[in-house]
């Protein structure tokens, strides 16, 4: 088994960006974009250093006739505390331009079908670590966690909440936020959400809960309206309601096998269909991926954005 650790660094380029623009860009194909164009950039940075290596040593661009257009995977991914990751982090240039402090930190943790329950407790913790270490920060301001299954969808915003109401897994939803809690009181999250969840689902998840969410994101991509029953209970709970316009099931099992895959647009990484190909082999299945921003508070922009992506291959 080979765990997989995807990032696509700070894909705010040419200077901040102000936070509201026309045309959102849904978040699936935001991580897949920019997860191929990390890819393709650090290839493209070890290839040149190991162009300019050959150069020195025979006069030319190749080594033995090989075109070294793609680097090798060892080259450009590292092996490091058991996983692998794609590409190789450079922590030396990344982090915030000014104090912690001065930004508004938002985490929000996809977790994604396939991956086990039982392992989300790591997922979150691991997830939350590798942004904090990305942004060189103590914590985020706000973690909102989404769980698969969910959804806010329907011809009206009264039926897109009774639909919401038996969506997803309540009891692995209950069995995961004592892990979710137990970041908030280690300090690393100050401030809790949800995603997605209906009237009868956030009155159900604060009955059972230690550490309420102060949060609830919904997609009203088919609902012009907050329903009024979910409006109601929030404010008398003291809940935020939020809107986004993110997937539930943001990488999906097949797209990232073409994301990391031998075909166009791939990264190369992945063994072909032929037997003797090289590259990695096996079962994929991706496991949680975790989207954040840095907004500077007083000027009102965005910074630094990125995801990180959590993946298991299992030797088939």
């Amino acid at each position: 088994m080979t765990k997989l650790i995807l990032s696509t660094g700070n894909i705010v380029s040419g200077g901040p960006s102000i936070i509201r623009k026309p045309g959102a860009f849904r978040s699936n194909l935001e991580l897949t974009n920019s997860l191929r164009s990390n890819f393709l950039a650090a290839q493209e940075d070890y290839a040149a250093e190991l162009a300019q290596g050959h150069h020195g040593a025979n006069g030319n661009g190749s080594a033995n006739g090989v075109d070294l257009g793609r680097p090798p995977a060892a080259v450009w991914t590292a092996h490091k505390d058991g996983a692998l990751y794609v590409p190789a982090l450079e922590r030396d240039i990344h982090g915030l331009q000014e104090e912690p402090a001065q930004y508004d930190i938002t985490a929000k943790l996809f977790f994604l079908p396939g991956a086990r329950v039982a392992q989300r407790p790591q997922h979150a913790k691991e997830a939350v670590d590798l942004v904090l270490a990305e942004l060189r920060a103590p914590a985020v301001d706000l973690l909102i966690v989404s769980f698969p299954g969910m959804s806010f969808e329907g011809d009206c915003e009264w039926e897109a909440d009774k639909q919401n109401a038996a969506q997803g897994n309540g009891e692995d939803e209950l069995a995961t936020w004592p892990a979710i809690e137990e970041l908030h009181r280690a300090g690393l999250a100050k401030r809790l959400g949800l995603a997605e969840f209906g009237s009868e689902k956030l009155s159900r998840f604060l009955q059972s809960v230690q550490v309420r969410p102060a949060v609830n994101q919904i997609n009203l991509k088919n609902c012009c309206n907050v329903p009024p029953p979910l409006a109601k209970l929030a404010k008398e709970q003291g809940i935020d309601l939020l809107v986004h316009s993110d997937c539930t099931d943001i990488l999906p099992k097949g797209t990232l096998r073409d994301l990391l895959g031998p075909g166009l647009g791939g990264a190369g990484l992945l063994a072909g269909p032929e037997t003797d190909a090289d590259g990695l082999q096996g079962d994929l299945t991706p496991q949680w991926v975790v989207k954040y921003t840095a907004v500077v508070r007083d000027r009102g922009v965005i910074e630094n954005k990125g995801y990180f992506a959590g993946a298991e291959l299992v030797d088939e």
